[in-house]
């Protein structure tokens, strides 16, 4: 099968047209010991169905396949995707659409984007959200660097220990090259953020939660929010799983002042851990000093509705070192899945998917009870929670896994004192009969 469609006649009429005689020529820049003068060492060229073939026997050595039921969360999910999204989104104008840098040009670009801020507003509970940002890691970390930004003399930001550990990396990543400082706050034995430790600090700029948090326990948002008002700092929620909030309270109706996470679970398959999608809102008094870019509605010469990049703050179009972030690209492809997505459901949907997710979990966390496993926080969960095992979890974990079940991720690698305790997170995708199984097993 053919993958370069160019004939001889084309590379030599387009050689002749750059001004040289030969290929070899096009390297004559790059010094003779740099170039690898060796014939590659690759197999011969497959059909079609031969490189199916070929690319299925290296799937078949993967420990867990497509087949495997995955009932780990962790800020990756597996939900149904609609069948109309991949087709719809597989269209070339969708597809091949990026980074709209001459918006006049693109305004069905534009106004997807539109209409994917407005669906993540009226999600996330806030006035106005942007375009989208990388991945909800940096999502956070642009939002405590806002935070900063609009306090202006603060030099100090303080995040949850129950934040999802990577989530807390990436802002470490950010801000250990600064001036600035971040502190943590720990969790009680329920499981949320103690807001006590607040009284004890001083001069923070943003204090960030999440919710619900790394063990899937719903934070007091409208508690959280008001005890951090209370020392004069902003409140930021993130999240790593939206689809709580098609039953939950929106962070914004909470309090919040930014709201930002990873949207993946919005028609995206996990994809080996990418891409994501950085979903990010905020009061409308704090847009200038947003993130990213916001696309606006406004009207032609004629009267005619149009689309308008509102606010583009990188700093490769203006601002320069006074730009509000470094953010280069938006995530289009992913942002447009994410608008197909919440369209598709519409609120009736989007809460009777998240119920789902709910009832779901509460079977297994309830039938694992059962079992003798104890549950390691009281406070209310989403689709994820932590159960502690007083005998070894891995023999079943491994009898599992021969069936075809990938269940509970040992926490012990992120907190060392959650020896024997187990994430579990369960969305629709799990049929009853799986967890049964889980139970059962667990029971022997």
């Amino acid at each position: 099968m053919r993958y370069l469609p160019h004939t001889d006649a084309d590379i030599q009429t387009m050689l002749g047209e750059i001004g040289i005689k030969d290929f070899a020529e096009l390297f004559r820049t790059v010094p003779e010991a740099c170039r690898y003068d060796r014939k590659m060492n690759l197999p011969d060229p497959k059909t079609e169905w031969e490189l199916n073939t070929y690319m299925g026997g290296i799937r078949s050595m993967m420990d867990v396949t497509p087949d495997h039921t995955v009932l780990i969360g962790a800020g990756r999910y597996q939900h149904h995707i609609p069948s109309t999204i991949p087709n719809i989104m597989g269209r070339s104008e969708f597809l091949t659409a990026y980074t709209p840098y001459q918006p006049e040009m693109a305004q069905g670009t534009l106004q997807g984007l539109f209409e994917y801020q407005t669906l993540t507003a009226r999600l996330l509970g806030v006035d106005v959200a942007n375009s989208s940002m990388y991945d909800g890691a940096s999502a956070l970390a642009e939002a405590l660097l806002m935070g900063i930004r609009i306090s202006r003399k603060k030099k100090r930001v303080a995040v949850s220990q129950a934040i999802h550990p990577h989530y807390r990396e990436v802002v470490d990543t950010y801000f250990k090259p600064t001036e600035f400082e971040v502190v943590e706050l720990p969790f009680l034995e329920n499981g949320r953020t103690d807001l006590s430790a607040l009284k004890n600090q001083e001069d923070l700029a943003a204090v960030a939660l999440q919710s619900p948090n790394f063990f899937g326990v719903i934070e007091d948002l409208e508690a959280g929010s008001a005890a951090i008002h209370g020392i004069d700092a902003l409140c930021v929620v993130c999240f790593s799983e939206p689809m709580a909030f098609g039953l939950l309270k929106s962070p914004g109706e909470c309090g919040a002042d930014i709201v930002c996470g990873e949207g993946q679970s919005f028609g995206m398959p996990k994809s080996f851990g990418g891409p994501g999608l950085g979903m990010f809102g905020c009061r409308d008094q704090f847009v200038r000093n947003m993130p990213g870019r916001l696309v606006g509605e406004t009207t032609d010469l004629d009267g005619k509705r149009g689309y308008v990049l509102t606010l583009s703050t990188r700093e490769q179009h203006i601002r320069r070192e006074k730009a509000t972030s470094n953010i280069c690209s938006n995530q289009g492809i992913c942002t447009l899945t994410a608008a197909m997505y919440m369209a598709s459901l519409g609120g009736t949907g989007l809460r009777k998917m998240a119920r789902l997710n709910y009832d779901k979990a509460q079977y297994l966390k309830n039938g694992l009870q059962e079992t003798g496993a104890a549950c390691s926080f009281s406070s209310p969960t989403f689709n994820e929670f932590v159960v502690e095992f007083g005998n070894d979890f891995k023999p079943a974990q491994k009898r599992l896994m021969a069936k075809g079940i990938v269940a509970g991720l040992d926490l012990e690698r992120f907190y060392p004192d959650f020896k024997n305790r187990y994430l579990f997170c369960v969305t629709e995708t799990a049929s009853k009969e799986v967890l049964d199984t889980v139970i059962s097993e667990v029971k022997k």
